[in-house]
């Protein structure tokens, strides 16, 4: 993702969420959730950017190709123009392919075809995160908090069978934590037919393990009152792993941190 020099004035916010975006495990698992979406091929690069796959970009690809464009570092847009048949593509080159290059430039040409581009619009940036493909800080919550868990919860559920407390609660909070218990999303999800899917106290959402023990407006006032004995505040937590976790050690970036 390299947005430099595309942007007018940039808001603090902006730039250091691209420094982010660029120097930290996170940023990398934000750029993975990020896809270019072609419009009018007024933003993308046709050669440097990673636009036709996510894993690498045309350049990356076809190296060889790559040094001997005469169009390196230009725009979608400025490698060809819309004719009355569609949009036709017009590649310069530096020098007559060798015959060594021939099997590539077949390749590379069968990958861009059809790959045309809108008259009007802007290209955009697609968010994977959610299905509507737009951008919430929810979402990137989520997704950051699932690749900081997956690398590090089977450490800290280890913790969890240290804890002195019955077995038949550790097995119950190790499901929960893993959303293993039949709640009616779970039971759908295993194709258990489920005609009622809210939530039996408020009946106002479906019940899942977030809802169920953490955000249903029945439930919350537990919370309350336990933040209260415990003298703690803070918002409360997404869903129950990450209220398990908050309170171990993760592993983000080489550095043990505690929550």
């Amino acid at each position: 993702m390299d947005e430099a020099g595309r942007v007018g004035p940039e808001s603090i916010w902006w730039r250091d969420l691209k420094r982010a975006l660029h120097h930290s495990h996170q940023g990398r698992v934000i750029q993975d959730g990020l896809k270019w979406k072609v419009g009018g091929g007024d933003r993308i690069k046709f050669w440097e950017d990673r636009w036709i796959c996510r894993e690498e970009s045309l350049a990356e690809k076809y190296p060889r190709l790559y040094l001997v464009s005469s169009q390196q570092n230009q725009l979608i847009r400025q490698l060809g123009t819309h004719k009355d048949n569609g949009w036709e593509r017009n590649f310069i080159w530096r020098r007559p392919l060798f015959d060594i290059e021939i099997d590539s430039a077949v390749s590379f040409l069968r990958e861009v075809k059809g790959k045309s581009i809108q008259q009007q619009g802007s290209d955009g940036w697609e968010w994977l995160g959610e299905p509507s493909g737009t951008y919430s800080t929810h979402s990137v919550y989520n997704m950051i908090w699932e690749e900081i868990a997956d690398g590090s919860q089977e450490e800290c559920f280890e913790e969890l069978w240290k804890i002195k407390i019955p077995s038949k609660i550790a097995i119950f909070a190790w499901r929960l934590f893993r959303d293993r218990l039949p709640t009616r999303k779970n039971l759908q999800r295993r194709q258990v037919q489920i005609s009622d899917m809210s939530c039996p106290f408020c009946r106002r959402v479906e019940e899942d393990a977030s809802h169920l023990f953490i955000h249903c407006h029945k439930i919350q006032p537990i919370w309350w009152d336990t933040m209260s004995w415990l003298n703690t505040k803070g918002a409360l937590p997404l869903n129950p792993k990450h209220h398990f976790l908050q309170h171990s050690f993760v592993q983000a970036d080489g550095i043990r941190v505690k929550r």
